[in-house]
């Protein structure tokens, strides 16, 4: 058929009004450097010039026994001889680095302004007490081989269509080597972590004067997308399955939370279940997102910020500002040592920092501002990704004045035996009531069982109900 001039100016200007998806991956050439000069999952394998950023060394910083070991031996070992515990995650750090090479106050934080984020330059203000050690750095992020192979192949099929819907990935990171803002906060969101886990996670909201209430939570999750055990037709369409209960204290006892978190948010997002003693019932949960607060968190998290962040991106404008030097909180095994009790690590205003670990790591800088006519507590928020392991590290969140608010800190460790790179804990620290909020203590409580399985039923609503109903 032949389009006369006229109706040809139309339909051209017709295709140029609308919206059209993102192209799928990058080219095989791009694709061909991970596991080269790029890492398997997309970060830059050499140290920096100066040599202040090392190689990235990933699995060889463990002995085998460590990553060969099983939840029973952890927890043996936790309650039996923490000291042996601790020295087989230390294996990675020894020597000079298990000393700090200097210390960022309040007098000297000028010195190393350039490689500090706007939360920490502020935290250090407001609070004399607080300190950033910074230890010789080690980059021990890794994962199993077939997250490496399947990172790889995502890398020239997977697509991000607009802010939320992610096509052509399976099982590894689905954008080793990001064009956008979107596609790194992606990255986290889908990274492996195991295929399945019960957590026993202490959370607690710190006043001004270090007075606190743990909050125990048990936290069931089966992640579909990044499994290693089973792969079906749930796998590109669910991220995971998350089923919690609150066990103490006894004002929010009972209360269970069921979320099915899917890779495609636009096609109507998560879908949410909770059970309220006070009512007695379960209901449908519209509102599991965006700026609505977690159960029990008084406000000091927002469900969005669980995980550092999850859920829904469309409320923001997403820029990747690019890569940048800065100090993370990284290597976090002495705050999380079982010889280490919630006491020690949960001072007035922050956290110990004599517990702390902070090095150089090279982060990506994603800037999310709220778009018009969405609405969101926070009107901007300001991340830092570490690039060997996609994990979000730091968060700056501002107010609609465009004052600073909160500032979220994931204290990044690596664990072998699963392998991953996680936040444990996470803080949320509240610059203007002076409270901070810390999640995933696991210091007094049992280890993180990441050899359960369980079945798809186990997520199910009809489930939830048969468990209140044993309440």
């Amino acid at each position: 058929m032949t389009v006369s001039p006229p109706y040809r100016q139309l339909l051209a200007t017709l295709c140029l009004a609308l919206p059209l998806p993102l192209m799928a991956g990058v080219s095989a050439d791009e694709a061909a450097r991970l596991g080269k000069d790029l890492t398997p999952t997309g970060a830059i394998r050499a140290g920096n010039a100066d040599g202040s950023i090392p190689e990235w060394t990933g699995k060889s910083n463990f002995p085998q026994e460590t990553i060969d070991l099983t939840r029973e031996e952890l927890e043996r070992l936790r309650t039996g001889d923490p000291d042996e515990l601790e020295a087989k995650f230390r294996g990675a750090l020894s020597g000079d680095l298990l000393t700090p090479q200097f210390t960022i106050t309040k007098d000297n934080m000028a010195q190393y302004a350039d490689k500090l984020t706007d939360g920490h330059k502020a935290m250090l203000q407001q609070y004399p007490s607080f300190q950033i050690p910074v230890y010789k750095g080690v980059r021990t992020a890794f994962f199993p081989d077939r997250i490496y192979e399947e990172t790889k192949l995502n890398a020239t099929r997977a697509e991000l269509i607009g802010t939320d819907s992610v096509k052509g990935a399976k099982i590894g990171f689905p954008f080793p080597l990001p064009k956008s803002g979107a596609e790194v906060i992606w990255n986290h969101k889908m990274k492996f972590r195991g295929s399945a886990a019960r957590r026993f996670n202490n959370q607690a909201i710190v006043k001004p004067d270090g007075s606190y209430t743990i909050t125990k939570i048990i936290e069931d999750v089966k992640f579909k997308y990044a499994n290693l055990d089973e792969q079906d037709d749930k796998s590109s369409k669910i991220i995971a399955y998350y089923l919690s209960e609150t066990v103490s204290p006894p004002r929010v006892a009972g209360q269970l939370t069921l979320v099915h978190e899917t890779a495609d948010q636009a096609s109507g997002g998560r879908s949410a279940w909770l059970f309220s003693p006070g009512l007695g019932r379960v209901n449908r949960a519209p509102d599991v997102g965006y700026d609505n607060p977690a159960v029990g968190t008084d406000n000091e998290q927002y469900n969005d910020q669980i995980d550092v962040f999850n859920g829904a991106l469309d409320r923001y404008n997403w820029k990747l500002i690019g890569k940048k030097e800065m100090y993370i909180p990284y290597n976090a095994y002495e705050i999380n040592s079982p010889k280490v009790k919630y006491d020690d690590i949960l001072t007035p205003f922050h956290v110990n920092p004599k517990l702390t670990r902070f090095e150089l790591h090279r982060v990506w800088v994603v800037e999310a501002t709220l778009k018009d006519g969405t609405r969101h507590n926070f009107a901007k928020r300001v991340f830092y990704v570490d690039e060997d392991s996609w994990s979000i590290a730091v968060v700056d969140c501002y107010d609609d004045r465009g004052g600073l608010w909160k500032v979220q800190e994931a204290h990044l460790l690596t664990a072998p035996f699963v392998p991953t790179t996680t936040g444990i804990p996470e803080l949320i620290y509240d610059l203007q009531s002076k409270r901070y909020f810390a999640t995933t203590l696991a210091n007094e409580d049992q280890v993180t069982d990441f050899d359960i399985s369980f079945e798809d039923r186990h997520f199910e609503p009809g489930n939830l109900s048969r468990m209140a109903r044993r309440r």
